[in-house]
């Protein structure tokens, strides 16, 4: 049996950079008639499809501060940091639920008090199957990103959505391509 490789590079996140599949075929002999069998590899790793334009805030600023921050940056969270370490996430629901019922003024209130502490994380080298997985069994919409314990990157819904997407195209790319 002898093989060959394939590269295909597909899809586009926000014109920032590209998704890479790698797909490996067998080159099989049946009955005098050759054909390719996709034996596809493992989907990547995090490192491949995580954000690294990470936008973050000091715990000790406003959650106007915090806001205005996330609307500016049309985002839907921010990581919490203190002295450059990540101790926590403040996104909508946050405000929905832990700001909007107290009926106080947004530059009076700060970020610590309404902020997630508990937050996911995964490491660049981590499989985006089990990054999915963690998701999944969490119930969360985003992981951050640690490389010893250094905040390097995050990962969402949606840039997975985007991810699975492309990854679909190109499988089905490569489906017509065998027929």
């Amino acid at each position: 049996m002898k093989y060959i490789s394939i590269t295909i590079t597909a899809g586009k996140n926000y014109d920032t950079y590209l998704h890479i599949f790698y797909y490996h075929f067998a080159l099989l002999n049946q009955h005098n008639s050759f054909y390719l069998k996709n034996e596809q590899l493992d989907m990547g790793q995090i490192r491949d499809i995580m954000e690294k334009n990470i936008i973050t805030i000091e715990k000790d600023q406003t959650v106007l501060q915090a806001a205005q921050l996330m609307k500016e940056n049309d985002i839907s969270f921010v990581v919490i940091v203190e002295n450059g370490n990540p101790i926590g996430v403040l996104s909508e629901r946050d405000f929905v639920q832990k700001f909007c019922i107290d009926n106080k003024k947004p530059d009076e209130k700060k970020i610590a008090e309404i902020m997630s502490y508990k937050f996911r994380w995964v490491e660049p080298t981590t499989k985006i199957e089990d990054a999915i997985q963690k998701m999944l069994n969490n119930n969360i919409r985003r992981l951050l990103v640690l490389d010893d314990k250094k905040l390097v990157g995050v990962i969402t819904q949606t840039d997975l959505a985007s991810y699975l997407r492309d990854k679909l195209l190109v499988d089905g790319t490569i489906k017509n391509i065998q027929k």
